[in-house]
């Protein structure tokens, strides 16, 4: 797994939205909800992007301290219109049956958020599906977590003639002080401290029917599933292909030119198919540059001088004002508050054999 895996694009912007949204109806300020996590509100509503887990994580992160609310996730999840999901909410919302809905999500969890691989199995007495992370999520396991089971049981409670709590959960985390949130919230029980997220179902319920179903809508719902899958497996949208290609680049940032060569097209054309995407290169450039140099900060002990170098910063001074303007702070003001909460914490950072590698690859 590569070290910046968090870096990869893989959310669906509308998830964010949603989370901003609902910030919104509780009465904050776009200025204070989007404080140092490097987004904005006109962003989130003008690109169509996917967002990697570092930069929504930034957004969950300030969304739990705004409200103080821990299981913000859950909340968020449980208030998410099936409409939301786009061509996987409308195949879930036409199957025929509780069975078909758990089989469509497990396939095409994907289209909407990467960094999970979902899996349904049955057997003779009950149903299962599965959560395995791709990427660690980390801290934000537990927001994402909850997201995921309150998104489920709001689909289920959308398309069946009762709510349906004869579910065993397990969750991937330790219980937290707010563990009544959870059976409360869900209904059923809730195991802490599994290894993956599982929801248990009686056989029985599998059949349940849908009372929207709708063969012709879910014919066409999972074509259209089917299409978004492939186009995301192949790459994305042509400046997502861009973003990864500068962030596998180990440092090496082709001009305009240089890029549109490798895409097999003129400066021209790409400027034109980037424009159609809402974006520019440079916007490209700058968002892998800023979010490589948080990662580097955060998760590395690389000198700030060496990084700013390995960003295409001759001028560290250039750099720090450049970042200062990205989140806020200084890139040293970011790394010291890091290692503060680490401290205060007690505990160290979950990913640091992944920092060691990437300090033994900036100094090789």
């Amino acid at each position: 797994m590569a070290d910046t895996d968090r870096l990869r694009p893989a959310i669906h912007p509308v998830y964010p939205r949603l989370l901003c949204a609902y910030l919104h109806e509780k009465g904050f300020s776009n200025e204070a909800i989007f404080e140092g996590t490097r987004l904005q509100w006109e962003q989130l509503l003008g690109e169509h992007r996917y967002l990697s887990l570092e930069q929504v994580s930034r957004l969950e992160r300030r969304a739990v301290a705004l409200t103080g609310t821990p299981w913000l996730g859950l909340e968020i999840g449980a208030a998410t219109s099936v409409s939301a999901h786009g061509p996987l909410g409308y195949a879930v919302v036409s199957a025929p049956d509780l069975r078909a809905v758990l089989k469509v999500v497990a396939r095409f969890v994907e289209v909407r958020f990467q960094l999970v691989e979902l899996s349904f199995e049955e057997d003779e007495r009950e149903g299962r599906l599965t959560l395995h992370e791709k990427v660690d999520l980390g801290d934000m396991r537990e927001f994402n977590t909850g997201s995921i089971l309150g998104t489920y049981f709001q689909l289920v409670d959308t398309v069946t003639s009762r709510r349906l709590r004869d579910a065993r959960i397990q969750v991937p985390f330790p219980a937290p002080p707010w563990a009544d949130r959870y059976s409360e919230r869900l209904s059923c029980p809730v195991t802490f401290g599994a290894e993956h997220l599982t929801i248990t179902l009686p056989k029985a319920v599998l059949d349940t029917p849908c009372l929207t179903a709708d063969p012709g809508l879910h014919r066409t719902a999972l074509r259209d599933c089917e299409h978004q899958l492939k186009q995301l497996q192949s790459g994305g949208p042509l400046s997502q292909r861009i973003g990864i290609e500068l962030l596998d680049g180990d440092g090496d940032y082709p001009t305009l030119e240089q890029m549109a060569d490798r895409f097999a097209m003129s400066p021209r054309t790409l400027i034109r198919k980037l424009k159609t995407e809402g974006t520019r290169y440079q916007e490209l450039l700058d968002d892998v540059r800023g979010e490589l140099a948080a990662w580097y900060l955060l998760e590395t002990t690389v000198p700030v001088e060496r990084i700013a170098e390995r960003l295409g910063y001759q001028d560290p001074s250039n750099f720090s004002r450049t970042f200062q303007r990205w989140f806020g702070v200084t890139p040293r003001q970011m790394r010291q508050s890091a290692n503060k909460n680490r401290s205060n914490a007690n505990t160290c950072s979950s990913s640091a054999p992944n920092s060691r590698n990437a300090s033994a690859r900036f100094n090789r």
